[in-house]
């Protein structure tokens, strides 16, 4: 079995993907600026189950996209990925459960799945607290340092 070397690697073609990521950011970030709408969340993936989705009988995922990433086209809804900033608005709004899929991933590198509105709702709730924790840590001192204040 050959042993793979370290000069068979190209830096050269590396660097060229480095540059294309670079690119499609830089041109990401024009189209979102046009619509005014932050980018929470900048990797991300998004699909439509194409057999379970109600496409013209409905149209709210088109309707509530705040980037307008969504869109009808023939006979079916379509998606324009540059656009779509994985806010889940879609998912939310839509009346068939698993048919918009999101996958997300925060700046931390956590990950969030969702494809269903009862579990955006639960995630929601879930961030919610941890921030209002946070708020609540620092307003509030320690049980020791508010028992050394109230002393009698």
């Amino acid at each position: 079995m050959p042993e793979k070397s370290s000069s068979n690697v190209d830096i050269f073609g590396l660097l060229s993907v480095d540059k294309e990521a670079e690119e499609k950011r830089k041109q990401r970030k024009e189209l979102l600026a046009s619509t005014g709408v932050k980018e929470f969340f900048e990797e991300g993936s998004i699909s439509i189950d194409k057999r379970t989705c109600w496409g013209l009988e409905c149209k709210l995922c088109i309707e509530k996209c705040p980037t307008n990433a969504l869109y009808w086209k023939t006979g079916e809804v379509g998606i324009v990925e540059d656009l779509c900033v994985y806010c889940g608005a879609c998912v939310l709004c839509c009346m068939v459960d698993d048919c918009i899929k999101v996958k997300r991933i925060r700046e931390d590198g956590s990950s969030e799945r969702f494809s269903k509105p009862r579990e955006i709702v639960k995630l929601q709730d879930k961030i919610n607290a941890k921030k209002r924790l946070q708020r609540v840590k620092t307003i509030f001192p320690t049980c020791e340092a508010y028992c050394e204040r109230y002393k009698p």
